[in-house]
């Protein structure tokens, strides 16, 4: 096994100040592009999608759950599989207290395509208690491009298509029997009843989740902190000048 050399304490503190320099400017390049990602543009949603859950037959409207912006783990759970995908559980492993994000006017919810019953029984297997909804009967997994079916809609996975995924060294994404189930993530911007799709994510886009920070900076309100760029997005959050995060019964 290979270790780091051993030096002394002030040689130890020089690297670790010419690091930290490091680290400081690759903090503020992620300010910069999750500023950039909070200027995308948005396209609205003009499809009535269907889905199933605890409650019956809910809509995307009905996902928000009464807030403003809306978070969608595309989670990999083929109707066929006796349990979801491992990797996409080890992410959900790593979901926080929602009611961080809630406070947020943020709610995040998971969507597969196995059926309900399915999902209840392996939500239930992990312990989990995040809002899990089945579109088993809908186009959703197949207009957000995390079910991927020829027979369906030509086959985009991360803005690439098939074509250019074999052509490069992704090759595996598009590899095997269809329907392939592919993992993702959208965010959603809602204004009264009007819907609108701001972001998504696919692949390795998935690892800088994980916390109530990491979900904020993929919405298109963000953190709803005064030092953020684009100005004027905070209202509807947590009022101005507040702590940034609370205990999590005081909201």
């Amino acid at each position: 096994m290979s270790l780091p050399e051993v030096v002394s304490r002030e040689e130890w503190l020089a690297a670790r100040k010419e690091l930290l320099a490091k680290e400081k400017a690759a903090t503020r390049a992620q300010d910069a592009l999750n500023a950039s990602r909070r200027r995308l543009p948005m396209v609205e949603i003009d499809k009535d999608y269907v889905f199933e859950g605890p409650e019956g037959r809910v809509s995307l409207l009905d996902l928000f759950d009464g807030r403003r912006q809306l978070v969608v783990h595309h989670f990999m759970f083929d109707p066929s599989w006796d349990a979801a995908c491992r990797s996409c559980s080890g992410t959900a492993d790593d979901i926080p207290d929602l009611s961080h994000l809630r406070a947020r006017e943020t709610n995040l919810v998971a969507v597969s395509r196995a059926p309900l019953a399915k999902i209840a029984a392996f939500r239930s297997r992990m312990g989990w208690t995040f809002p899990w909804y089945s579109s088993y009967e809908s186009d959703f997994n197949y207009d957000f491009h995390v079910t991927l079916d020829d027979s369906v809609t030509p086959i985009v996975y991360n803005f690439r298509t098939k074509a250019e995924h074999e052509a490069g060294p992704t090759g595996y994404y598009v590899a095997g029997e269809q329907p392939i189930e592919q993992p993702g993530l959208s965010a959603f911007l809602r204004d009264g009843e009007t819907i609108y799709h701001t972001y998504s994510t696919h692949a390795r886009g998935l690892e800088m989740l994980g916390s109530t920070r990491g979900y904020l900076d993929v919405t298109a309100l963000g953190r709803q902190e005064e030092w953020e760029e684009p100005k004027g997005r905070a209202s509807g959050g947590v009022p101005a000048g507040s702590p940034d995060m609370r205990y999590h019964d005081e909201y």
